[in-house]
């Protein structure tokens, strides 16, 4: 499906896209309403009561709602985001208050000095700055100007240079007219810097989109909507009109039957539909309120089983792909999508300084504690540790000012964003993720021609690689199973032979490793991580502390009969101390597989949190017991529990308290239980990054997880990385190894 760039709306004389893009829109007045689903689990991990069983009643409110089971309820759940003005009863999450006993005279003569002469005390500006709240700034600018006739912004134009000055001047400016002053310069000149005006126009709230259009006339006399029409051009200009409108419903309530006209009105739009209605796209994701769209999103993942980021990357091109994800992401989590765009302006060499700037600016005031805690748990370093290592002098000291603290310790400076954030995954653990793999069983399979075409394939002279391919990895492995039958009863040979005298390398791994049961598969990585000098520790820590119960104990089973001695005895003679205790428990596959018990969850959590009570052998021996034993249900909430006990989360305990091996395959175990997929896709991740390539973790994972969840690493993977696996893959493999792994990857997402 294509972009057609210029179709789906008609244009009035001042740019206005002609409404609406449908003949008829489903009507405004609910049937029935539901609350935006994690907001009873966000008041109860900051009041202390059950986030779970707030997230499931609500999860389960909106399920009985639309069956019919319940009476509809009104829910209210409204979400301030206007400057230095929370709700009431909301926690203030900006990183910059109002500074106490303030003197605005005092102040401004106190910049006056600090100017005044040869030089300017740089220092002494900074301090004094950022320890002031933007209301206070503009108080500090009205009586530099009343006691000196002179304007502050200009002065610090002068007397300050470069980055600094930027990041000075940028903190001066009241909210809108910094925004105003960076759309401005975004679409002067030569060029439009389109991420500027992607992350503002995507992220900010109805009341700043109205403030901003009000201070750009006052500051420049022109119309915004004008100017960034005559910049901008197809559908990307279109959806820029619509967010500056400043119209986003702002509905407490939900109608449960225009939730599921929109999914459907998107599905047929994009996926449904040869072309795309990008109208339809624009019309929905630019106008309906964020507790809406949080619904149409979950909605959108029963209905299709792909999230709504995959089907615009699949339907959507340009700029115009790239800001429908942006406002996707900013209606998920705005303070994720700012912790994203941190990071990626100082990862890698050299420093976006105009988005960091930019961000660290408009933030300030608003969520840079909620940003601060994601970017700390989404990248396991702290912000501050980031900006500290990639900015200098005094650029670098205010950013860090703005920045507020160090969250190296979970909830160390503040507790409440620790509990929120775990709020993310405690309601993904609520919700049942269908796991889906991408190798699935060949419809009118035919072992018989299966076989004689890989025989073919293999005979005579050189080896036909791409047939060989073609069958093995679009069949499932019971099917394959059967065609090693079918080839041995055919022809008298053993395939898996034939198949390792013909082949080589990399892809004689791949191909090898997809025809073996996985039992047997896994027995054998076992094996090859405990032969030969050394002991390959990460592949025995990936795959015992990842398998379920079953899978553990087929896993024991082959080994036996492969390799005639018990997996136990092999770890025990390989392995040493705590690291063999734990890896021995794992491989007995007596993990409980009951529900969470919240008592016994409160007692397990007591007894891990307790970090100071005996030795470290003790400390290891405690997570020991409740790690390796305790069902996946259970030991969400244990975590649960451990955070509100601590305010740390307990991998970064973990992290402090350990070290070596233990630390690593406990760390692998918490990560598992959180999120499996995504602890694959960060392995897939590491095994192509830098120079070289993991070439055996990459061909592990592939062919293990290929009929289990392959399909929900590769959108962990999109999620977290920015990029697909299919790219990954094809950018760092070649030859039939990079054919036959894009065959299991199963697609382009």
């Amino acid at each position: 499906m294509s972009l057609g760039m210029g179709e789906g709306w008609g244009w009035g004389r001042r740019g206005e896209p002609d409404w609406p893009p449908r003949a008829t829109c489903p009507a405004r007045e609910p049937k029935t309403v539901l609350a935006r689903p994690c907001a009873a689990a966000a008041t109860a991990l900051l009041t202390g009561s059950d986030p779970a069983s707030s997230a499931s009643a609500c999860r389960s409110a909106s399920l009985s709602v639309r069956y019919g089971r319940l009476p509809p309820r009104v829910f209210s759940a409204a979400e301030p985001e206007t400057m230095a003005k929370p709700a009431q009863g909301a926690k203030y999450r900006g990183s910059i208050r109002d500074f106490p006993d303030f003197n605005p005279s005092q102040d401004a003569e106190t910049l006056y000095n600090a100017m005044k002469g040869f030089g300017s005390d740089k220092e002494a500006i900074l301090e004094l700055i950022t320890s002031r709240s933007n209301r206070q700034r503009q108080e500090i600018c009205q009586n530099y100007k009343s006691l000196y006739g002179k304007d502050l912004i200009a002065d610090l134009k002068y007397e300050l240079t470069g980055k600094f000055e930027r990041l000075i001047v940028g903190l001066m400016r009241p909210p809108a007219y910094a925004d105003a002053k960076e759309i401005k310069d975004a679409i002067s000149g030569i060029g439009t810097d389109e991420k500027c005006l992607i992350e503002i126009l995507a992220s900010r709230t109805n009341e700043q989109i109205h403030q901003l259009v009000a201070a750009y006339k006052d500051a420049y006399e022109r119309d915004l909507e004008a100017d960034i029409t005559g910049d901008t051009s197809g559908h990307f200009r279109k959806m820029l009109v619509v967010l500056l409108q400043g119209t986003r419903e702002e509905d407490d309530v939900v109608s449960e039957d225009l939730v599921q006209q929109d999914v459907q009105d998107l599905y047929e739009a994009g996926e449904l539909k040869w072309g795309t209605d990008e109208a339809q796209f624009i019309y929905i994701l630019g106008n309906r309120s964020k507790q809406h769209l949080r619904l149409v999103f979950d909605e959108y993942l029963k209905t299709t089983g792909k999230p709504i980021e995959a089907s615009i990357r699949g339907e959507l091109s340009g700029d115009f792909e790239k800001l429908m994800l942006a406002v996707v992401k900013c209606i998920r989590s705005t303070a994720e999508y700012f912790a994203e765009r941190l990071f990626k302006a100082m990862k890698g060499l050299g420093t976006r300084d105009n988005t960091l700037i930019r961000i660290m600016v408009s933030r300030s005031e608003l969520d840079m504690l909620d940003i601060r805690e994601i970017f700390r748990t989404k990248y396991e370093k702290s912000l501050y540790s980031m900006i500290k290592n990639d900015t200098s002098g005094e650029y670098k000291k205010t950013l860090l000012k703005l920045c507020g603290g160090d969250d190296d310790a979970a909830g160390q400076f503040f507790p409440e964003a620790a509990q929120v954030a775990y709020q993310m995954w405690e309601l993904s653990a609520v919700a049942r993720v269908e796991l889906k793999g991408t190798v699935r069983p060949a419809g009118d399979f035919n072992p018989d021609a299966d076989a004689k075409a890989l025989r073919k394939a293999m005979k005579g002279l050189g080896t036909d690689e791409d047939t060989i391919i073609d069958i093995i990895a679009h069949r499932s492995n019971a099917q394959r199973q059967q065609i090693r039958q079918t080839f041995k009863s055919h022809f008298g040979r053993d395939l898996m032979a034939d198949l390792k005298s013909e082949l080589s390398g990399d892809l004689a791994r791949l191909i090898l490793g997809l025809m073996m049961p996985p039992a047997h598969y896994d027995a054998k990585q076992l094996k090859k991580a405990m032969e030969g000098a050394g002991t390959d520790e990460k592949a025995l820590i990936e795959i015992l502390a990842t398998r379920t119960n079953a899978e553990i104990q087929a896993i024991n089973k082959a080994y036996k009969e492969d390799y005639h001695k018990s997996l136990e005895d092999a770890l025990s003679s390989d392995t040493s101390g705590h690291f063999k205790r734990i890896l021995i428990s794992l491989a007995t596959g007596n993990r409980e597989e009951g529900g969470e018990d919240r008592e016994r969850a409160r007692e397990d959590a007591q007894e891990i949190a307790d970090t100071t009570s005996g030795d470290k052998s003790s400390l290891e021996t405690r997570f020991m017991m409740i790690l390796c034993t305790r069902s996946y249900p259970h030991l969400r909430r244990v975590f649960q529990e451990f955070v509100k006990m601590t305010n740390y989360d307990v991998e970064h305990t973990i992290k402090k308290e350990m070290s070596g091996d233990v630390r690593d395959v406990f760390v692998a175990i918490v990560q598992s239980v959180k999120n499996k997929p995504l602890f694959f896709a960060d392995k897939l991740y590491k095994s192509m990054k830098g120079a070289g390539t993991d070439e055996k973790t990459l061909t592990r994972i592939m062919v293990s997880r290929s009929e289990i969840d392959l399909l929900n690493i590769r959108r962990e993977f999109i999620e977290k990385y920015d990029k697909s696996l299919h790219q990954a893959i094809e950018g760092d493999t070649s030859g039939h190894f990079l054919k036959a792994l894009l065959a299991i990857c199963g697609g382009e997402d």
